[in-house]
């Protein structure tokens, strides 16, 4: 992950919501799964035991890596960011040249990206490519699947 985490105020609060949850129920809910798996017998042949614990090593990684985006994170307002140029939270609207269909990406940080929601990473081939851009701007991006080339329309918040 990169050294700073660009997000909005929303979306930190939901990450601090959702580290919460896992500290707390999350946690709970683990330790409950281990003493029940710990009570069918020889914890050396408990598949369940076994798995509880594996469980418990998934989520506290998660728990750290949530801490780690946190501290890191930099609020952005959105009034702040200026719509002359791709940058992170901006809306970008354009055409695929190559298959002539729109899109519209939203630039967001590595915690929020989610392609089915239009939201892409800062750091992906497409992000890195479209950010400080303008609208009219036609670029060529190379990603795992090829090269694309895109043309911008507009950029909104």
């Amino acid at each position: 992950m990169s050294a700073i985490n660009y997000v909005s105020k929303e979306t930190l609060q939901q990450m601090r919501d959702e580290l919460t949850i896992l500290k707390t129920s999350g946690r709970a809910e683990i330790a409950h799964q281990i003493a029940e798996a710990r009570e069918k017998g020889d914890l050396k042949e408990n598949a369940e035991y076994d798995a509880a614990k594996e469980a418990q090593g998934h989520h506290e990684a998660k728990i750290s890596q949530l801490e780690t985006a946190i501290v890191s994170a930099r609020i952005i307002d959105v009034k702040d960011i200026d719509t002359t140029k791709v940058s992170i939270l901006s809306k970008v609207k354009g055409v695929n040249l190559g298959n002539k269909k729109p899109f519209e990406y939203q630039i967001v940080s590595e915690t929020e990206a989610d392609l089915k929601l239009g939201k892409i990473s800062v750091t992906s081939p497409i992000g890195k490519g479209l950010l400080g851009k303008d609208p009219g701007d036609t670029i060529e991006i190379t990603t795992p699947g090829g090269i694309l080339k895109l043309k911008i329309d507009s950029i909104s918040i």
